[in-house]
């Protein structure tokens, strides 16, 4: 045992004041109002002398101009760095937008939520304090739904809409399983992370909003009471939503972030008596960088997409307005179907490759791993229960950054997804090579090789 373990915490409103559009559809939506409040919560944890922290914004990813203009801003501290930080998003889809190669967005906006994760970093190291670790597991099989399904047709469609009646199975599988770790101190839980696997996109409009994360944090913080932390780690989601399409209820509203926060919410807070004490452990964390090629673009994709652009031409780009989704796209809206085109063209113009950095951070019989973009949920299985079984293993998604300037993150499928239709296989839904998710878990096993021979 490598001795006591401390953390610290820190928190920072990044609600907006200036005018950016909020980002996870396809349209243009200036922001109107807040709803609820955005923010950006860094833990730090440290045994022994090894340090590891975990930052996490209520934005849809961590781009990797908000990456670097954080790091710009703790360059003084030198007990975190690239290495042991899993610097990730709850991926909600009523949060500003931090690219500025992006419309809509507003060149203060990146730095400013850069800064306040700086402040909340540096407010956890100056409130370190002696804990114990705690770990546990539980599930909920209510929200969550591959959102890919096969259709009769034997074409897979991305939501399909509800009660659609050309629907054959789910494409792929779902992970219903909730990791759990804790802090307790003075035999109080004063920090909870819970791994979930879900999108966070109820909510649609121009109002700035944290979806069911901001419900089940608030929900759960007040549960503890006093000065605690909750952190809703989103795990491998890209093929994943909330939606039951097997009944017409309404499910893009407010109202439905709310009842899945608090559902999840009950569901952890019946779990927490069940926390086990982890007696015997050492901090230390594992990191590795990859090689992310472009996205493959054969000339029938770019073809196809001439060809679309020419037969839409005088349809209007999109704008500021009502939100466009998936749905849309499934439904081949002329407004989507010219925007998906356009943005093949751009990517087959300007292919950027990129890096990511992975970071996998031990607990003893826990650890957190980190993966970027959207992967789908099948990869996150891997690494649980193949790659990493031993552990009681928290993916985190939407993890260190985009992997270029030029990169503005993505779906992550298996190879096995491509060429049989649905949204997040298209070049621009997903800008990395097909061979993407297969060159991440090759490095997880790697290191998890190198684990092996310590």
């Amino acid at each position: 045992m490598a001795g006591k373990l401390y953390y610290g915490v820190g928190r920072q409103s990044i609600n907006p004041d200036v005018p950016v559009s909020l980002v996870g559809y396809f349209n243009l939506r200036m922001w109107e109002e807040i709803l609820d409040d955005i923010e950006v919560r860094a833990l730090v944890i440290e045994q022994g002398g090894q340090y590891c922290a975990i930052i996490q914004f209520d934005l849809i990813t961590v781009s990797q101009e908000l990456l670097e203009a954080f790091y710009n801003e703790i360059t003084d501290i030198k007990t975190l760095h690239r290495e042991n930080m899993i610097i990730t998003a709850t991926h909600t889809h009523t949060a500003p937008e931090t690219r500025t190669i992006r419309p809509g967005s507003h060149k203060d906006y990146a730095p400013f939520a850069a800064r306040k994760a700086a402040e909340s970093l540096r407010e956890a190291l100056d409130n370190m304090r002696p804990g114990e670790l705690y770990t546990g597991l539980t599930d909920d099989n209510r929200f969550c739904f591959n959102r890919r399904y096969w259709m009769k047709d034997g074409t897979v469609m991305t939501n399909p809409g509800k009660i659609n009646s050309d629907v054959d199975s789910p494409e792929g599988e779902t992970d219903y399983e909730i990791p759990l770790i804790g802090i307790k101190q003075d035999g109080k839980l004063k920090v909870l992370l819970a791994n979930i696997v879900n999108h966070s996109d109820t909510i649609d409009g121009c109002k700035v909003s944290a979806d069911w994360p901001g419900f089940f944090i608030r929900q759960l913080q007040s549960e503890l009471g006093g000065d605690s932390m909750v952190i809703p780690l989103i795990g491998a989601s890209g093929n994943i939503n909330h939606v039951d399409i097997s009944n017409d209820t309404c499910q893009t509203c407010y109202q439905e972030a709310e009842r899945i926060g608090l559902g999840y919410a009950d569901t952890v807070k019946h779990a927490l008596k069940d926390l086990r004490i982890a007696e015997k452990f050492t901090l230390f964390t594992q990191s590795t960088e990859i090689a992310c090629e472009p996205r493959e673009i054969s000339e029938n994709e770019l073809d196809e997409a001439k060809v679309i652009l020419e037969k839409y031409r005088d349809i209007p780009d999109l704008a500021n307005g009502a939100s466009l989704t998936s749905e849309d796209l499934a439904r081949k809206a002329p407004a989507v179907l010219k925007f998906f085109a356009g943005t093949i063209v751009d990517m087959a113009n300007n292919k950027a490759a990129g890096k990511f950095n992975l970071v996998g951070i031990f607990l003893g019989e826990c650890c957190i791993l980190s993966l970027p973009g959207e992967p789908f949920t099948e990869i996150g299985l891997e690494l649980k229960k193949k790659i990493f079984p031993q552990y009681n293993a928290m993916v985190v998604s939407h993890a260190n950054g985009t992997g270029n300037l030029m990169l503005s993150s993505g779906y992550i499928p298996n190879l096995c997804n491509y060429g049989r239709g649905g949204y997040e296989t298209t070049p621009r839904s997903n800008p990395c090579s097909v061979k993407t998710a297969d060159q991440l878990l090759a490095a997880w096993r790697k290191i998890k090789q190198n684990l092996n021979k310590v």
